[in-house]
């Protein structure tokens, strides 16, 4: 049973009420807490010692993901951050120096995007290091993008470049906060997902939530110059396109928007952010399924990214 199997088993009898405008299923939940003109968003996301990281990571580097990852999620509904809890989770023999140092770089990230870090807990976990977040931000009522929304007919785009992030990228990369509000002020995107386990699962979770299908156009896709070394690398057997559509921890936004408006968006886009790219790398289509055209014609894409369990 992987993550998902177990979450079709899990969720259905999740208690809500009606504070809840979306629970889960998205990047993050949306809350209506009364206020006019915005909605809560409550994230949690983890890093576990031996799967998100190392032992010899570098710990200011750790503590800077645990809270970009969850950053990543705010950015994905064009929220803005505000404050986080954190629960720490460690082994009974440990290094006091290496927790201050995993902290001070999870403070940095704190103070770059504004955060507050107003507290949390701590725990013993015999497993090795975890940093649990929980991380609440707000989006304006009628700004905030979801997984649901994208249209037959739409343009695919994604930010950035895609695979090899094991390399390094998935402990230094910058969550898309705002690029994903300068969308959605702009009313650019119909539906958006960050890319946290690869675009060909992530994109499965969009085109399920949207009820509809995706034709993804191979040389359109921006592979990292990471990917493509570590194929070159003895022993690397996954060719660079795989990588980039399956690896995962890119974090970069993936989005739809209409066709018609494609060309101006990549040319506004790239007024505003000239170091990022952003590229069209496909089409929205009604039927449900994914397909991969490349030179050699159209073919079914059946790969995914990474799934905990599996």
């Amino acid at each position: 049973m992987n993550e998902l199997d177990l979450l079709k088993r899990l969720l259905p009898a999740l208690p809500t009420n009606d504070s809840v405008v979306l629970g889960a299923g998205d990047d993050c939940a949306v809350m209506d807490l009364g206020l006019p003109d915005r909605w809560l968003l409550f994230k949690a996301d983890a890093v576990v010692e031996g799967v998100h990281f190392l032992a010899d990571t570098p710990p200011e580097k750790i503590g800077r993901k645990a809270l970009a990852r969850a950053l990543s999620d705010i950015a994905a509904m064009a929220g803005t951050p505000t404050a986080a809890l954190v629960t720490l989770g460690l082994p009974r023999e440990f290094n006091p120096a290496r927790i201050e140092a995993i902290y001070a770089g999870l403070g940095d990230c704190a103070r770059q995007h504004g955060v507050a870090i107003a507290g949390g807990e701590t725990t013993t976990n015999p497993g090795g290091v975890l940093l649990s977040i929980a991380l609440l931000g707000w989006v304006a009522k009628d700004k905030c993008l979801r997984r649901a929304g994208a249209q037959p007919g739409d343009a695919l785009f994604v930010t950035g470049e895609l695979g090899g992030a094991i390399a390094g990228r998935h402990l230094d990369f910058e969550p898309r906060l705002a690029e994903a509000r300068w969308l959605a002020a702009h009313g650019e995107a119909h539906a958006m997902i960050d890319l946290s386990d690869g675009l060909a699962s992530d994109l499965r979770h969009l085109l399920a939530a949207s009820g509809v299908g995706a034709e993804l156009h191979a040389p359109a896709i921006p592979i990292s110059r990471a990917a493509r070394q570590a194929h070159r690398a003895a022993g690397s057997r996954k060719p660079p396109l795989l990588a980039a559509l399956t690896d995962g921890e890119d974090f970069e936004l993936l989005f739809t928007a209409p066709a018609r408006g494609a060309v101006t968006l990549l040319d506004a886009w790239q007024k505003q952010f000239p170091q990022l790219p952003l590229k069209c790398i496909g089409r929205i289509t009604a039927e449900r399924r994914i397909i991969l055209r490349d030179r050699d014609g159209v073919k079914p894409f059946p790969e995914h990214g990474y799934a905990h369990f599996a």
